[in-house]
């Protein structure tokens, strides 16, 4: 409709030199250049012609506009969007409690203290201790309010967030709750895995995805699906479907709800928050994969990535608790070998960025020597990524597992880092921020970092180069 407006306009106009002048607004309109509006266009008119591109909703500028994709690099207004990030999956449970609110804000300013931009929470909690979801489509407002604080939160502090829409285990609620609900209305299930095929069941999760995309921020007045801090929406925290080990069940899902979210939500990236162990579908990979077990719950790093509507590919990475009495000193090594293949799979097989979606090792259950294999095997997993963010390849970030402020020690699961008393761990995260911020402005999309500007050192970044 805008591009008729334009032409309409050309054709009325009275002067040879404000055709020219049209034109060549309507050049640089269409190669995302400017946002300026041309004569007779409504602001409606200006979104609708910019489809996905860079929106500002609220004057906050070009540099928080909505995360794309193209080809296997993540995109914001054109250019590169290489990122370190984290894991803090409570935010929501501690925003809703006035005496635990401030923890949110206090774990967003540390870390962006130290350049970390991408954070991944929890988008649920289903039944249970403050619930967001008491209930099929009956959800706690105050609660609400809650997540509305998280992303306002994230905002201001220019951090993005990867929002997982159903867990896969059963804290807060899960797969397993919305089984129950099932069970409790009537359906005879027998398996949590009843999640992903029966109809009512995943009417729930349909019904949810659409109250949570189209809810309007009570704090920003921007609708989810419309906000730039939304970096991905994740269909579930690491699904996996065991009682069906050839994977049919849940890539059969996987594709049902991708086109349900991007039915309503066509601006924002999408992945999968699968774990990347490579399946049956994938038999000349299975030996990638940490342990036998690893290759029968039903997922498949490849095939779930190739559903349409998937934006990104997703990996974690948890050495200490995937393989098999394995000495300490094989964390490293697996991490790299890890990374390498699911970067050489999304670079060739996909074609599309690849996430890290969490990384870690327990550190906090003992003493100082393992907070040097963390380290250790936090530098592994840095320099893999380095590896492929330097020749321009798929790996678009890796988000730790995970990091908490001061005065919340008491939800650690082991693998938490407090900033404030890991300065060695912090100084770590802070490096890798600084060279991927350095990656991001000194070199365009379309160079593929084979310029001259990929001449970067870690003086550049005044840190010292053993700190990695």
């Amino acid at each position: 409709m805008a591009m008729n407006k334009e032409k309409n306009a050309i054709a009325t106009s009275p002067s040879l030199l404000f055709q020219c002048f049209l034109l060549l607004t309507i050049f640089l309109a269409i190669n995302g250049r400017t946002n300026a509006a041309l004569p007779g266009q409504t602001e409606q008119d200006m979104k609708n012609h910019t489809g996905s591109r860079v929106r500002d909703l609220d004057g906050v500028g070009d540099e928080w506009g909505v995360v794309e994709r193209q080809g296997n690099q993540f995109v914001v207004g054109g250019q590169p969007f290489y990122f370190n990030g984290f894991n803090t999956y409570w935010l929501l449970m501690l925003a809703v409690d006035q005496s635990t609110r401030g923890k949110v804000s206090d774990v967003f300013r540390q870390a962006s203290s130290i350049g970390l931009t991408v954070c991944r929470t929890w988008a649920f909690n289903d039944g249970g201790w403050r619930a967001l979801q008491k209930s099929p489509s009956v959800y706690d407002e105050d609660v609400f309010k809650a997540f509305d604080f998280v992303l306002s939160e994230a905002r201001k502090y220019k951090i993005r967030l990867v929002l997982p829409l159903v867990n896969n285990w059963e804290s807060y609620g899960g797969k397993a709750q919305y089984v129950r609900w099932g069970i409790a209305s009537g359906l005879n299930l027998t398996s949590y895995d009843d999640f992903f095929s029966d109809p009512t069941v995943k009417g729930y999760y349909k019904a949810h995805v659409k109250v949570l995309l189209n809810r309007a921020n009570t704090f920003t007045n921007i609708t989810y699906k419309d906000d730039p801090t939304v970096f991905a929406w994740e269909l579930m925290n690491e699904p996996r479907c065991p009682s069906d080990p050839s994977g049919d069940k849940l890539q059969e899902w996987i594709q049902e709800m991708a086109f349900h979210v991007k039915s309503i939500d066509s601006v924002h990236l999408l992945g999968t928050g699968t774990e990347g162990f490579y399946g049956p579908p994938s038999p000349g990979r299975l030996q990638l994969n940490p342990n036998t077990v690893a290759g029968q719950v039903g997922t498949d790093f490849i095939r779930n990535h190739k559903a349409l509507g998937i934006d990104y590919a997703s990996a974690h990475l948890y050495p200490d608790a995937w393989l098999p009495k394995s000495a300490s000193n094989d964390y490293a090594q697996f991490a790299t070998t890890w990374i390498q293949a699911h970067t050489d799979d999304a670079d060739a097989a996909l074609r599309m960025p690849v996430v890290f979606g969490e990384f870690g090792v327990s550190s906090s259950k003992a003493g100082r020597s393992n907070s040097t294999q963390r380290n250790t095997f936090i530098a592994a997993v840095y320099a893999a990524m380095l590896n492929s963010t330097k020749r321009g390849g798929s790996g678009g970030g890796c988000l730790l597992w995970q990091v908490f402020p001061e005065g919340t020690e008491y939800m650690d699961d082991g693998y938490a880092v407090v900033l404030t008393k890991a300065p060695n761990t912090s100084n770590m995260l802070a490096l890798q921020s600084k060279r991927m911020q350095i990656f991001n402005s000194r070199c365009s999309w379309r160079c593929h970092w084979s310029c001259k500007k990929k001449n970067h050192t870690d003086h550049a970044v005044g840190l010292p180069r053993d700190e990695l």
